[in-house]
C-alpha cells in the first residue's frame, strides 16, 4: 500500500486551540446539553449500548458521577441542573489529551510496536487514524493487518487505508458497537497471530480493546461517557475529548499535526 502525505505544518498549541473552538471542535460544541445528559443518564440505568465495550458493572450507576467525570475529563458544565441548550468540550483538555496521546505513540514508535487503528466514525475521523498509521509505519512500526473475512452485527469488518471499519451495504457505518474490535481480536487469535500491542480508535472498537487487556487510546465525543469512565478506571490509556463529526473532516488536520510533531513522528513522512 502506497504511503500517505502526513501532515508537516504543527501549529502551536496557543494556535491548535484557537482552531478548535473557531471549528467547533471543542469549546461551544454542536451536541446539546440535553443529548448528553441522556447518554449519562442511559449508560448509568446500565444500557450496554452506552458502555462502549466496557464492563462497566455497578460502579457509574449513579448519573452524577458520571455526570463530574465528563466535566473533570471533558469540560462539559458541571452543574446538574444546566438540562438543555449549550455543552462544552475544554479545549485545555483537549491539547492536554493529545499531548498525552502523543507520549503514548512515541514510545510505540520507539518499541516498534504492532499498533492497529479502527474506526466506528469514519465520517469525521477516517483521516485522523489514517494519518496517524502512515506516521506508525514509515517509523517502523507494523500496522496489523486484520484476518480476511470477518462479519459483525450484519455486516463486514474490513481495512481501508490501513483503518478498520464495518461495512454494510456498501457504506462505510457509524457504530458504537464493540462487536467489530472483537471480531478481528478474536479473529487474530484463531490464526494463532500475536494481539497488536496498541489500538488507536474511537467508540465500542477503543472500549473492547481495552477491556481485553490491551492498550488502547482513543478519541470521544461529550456524548459518549464510557470511554472517559473507562480512562478514569485506567482501562484506556488516552482518551481525547472532541467532537467527532464537525462539518469538513479536514478540520481535524491541524490537530493531527499536532499530535504526530509532539510525538516526534512528522519526520517520518520524508
Amino acid at each position: 500500500m502506497d504511503r500517505m502525505p502526513i501532515p508537516s505544518s504543527a501549529p502551536s498549541r496557543a494556535e491548535l486551540i484557537d482552531h478548535l473552538v473557531r471549528t467547533r471542535i471543542a469549546g461551544d460544541v454542536a451536541t446539546p446539553r440535553d443529548n448528553n445528559l441522556s447518554h449519562y443518564r442511559k449508560l448509568a440505568n446500565g444500557d450496554r449500548h452506552y458502555w462502549l465495550g466496557l464492563e462497566l458493572g455497578d460502579r457509574w450507576a449513579d448519573e452524577q458521577d458520571v455526570l463530574a467525570v465528563m466535566a473533570e475529563r471533558c469540560g462539559v458544565v458541571d452543574d446538574p441542573e444546566h438540562r438543555a441548550g449549550q455543552d462544552t468540550i475544554d479545549p485545555e483538555l483537549t491539547v492536554g489529551a493529545l499531548d498525552r496521546m502523543a507520549s503514548v505513540l512515541r514510545k510505540a514508535a520507539e518499541a516498534q510496536e504492532r499498533v492497529l487503528f479502527a474506526t466506528g466514525h469514519p465520517g469525521g475521523l477516517l483521516d485522523v487514524h489514517r494519518s496517524t498509521a502512515a506516521a506508525l509505519r514509515a517509523a517502523g512500526c507494523e500496522i496489523v493487518e486484520i484476518p480476511g473475512g470477518l462479519t459483525a452485527d450484519e455486516g463486514y469488518v474490513f481495512q481501508f487505508c490501513d483503518v478498520a471499519m464495518l461495512e454494510r451495504g456498501a457504506t462505510l457505518w457509524h457504530t458504537h458497537s464493540p462487536a467489530p474490535m472483537a471480531a478481528i481480536l478474536d479473529g487474530l487469535e484463531q490464526e494463532g497471530r500475536p494481539l497488536p500491542d496498541l489500538v488507536v480508535a474511537d467508540h465500542g472498537w477503543a472500549g473492547c480493546a481495552g477491556q481485553r487487556g490491551i492498550d488502547a487510546v482513543g478519541y470521544a465525543d461529550c456524548n459518549d461517557p464510557a470511554l472517559f469512565l473507562g480512562e478514569a478506571e485506567g482501562t484506556l490509556q488516552v482518551v481525547v475529548p472532541l467532537d467527532d463529526h464537525v462539518t469538513n473532516p479536514r478540520f481535524y488536520d491541524p490537530m493531527v499535526a499536532y499530535l504526530l510533531d509532539a510525538a516526534g513522528l512528522t519526520a517520518q513522512s520524508s
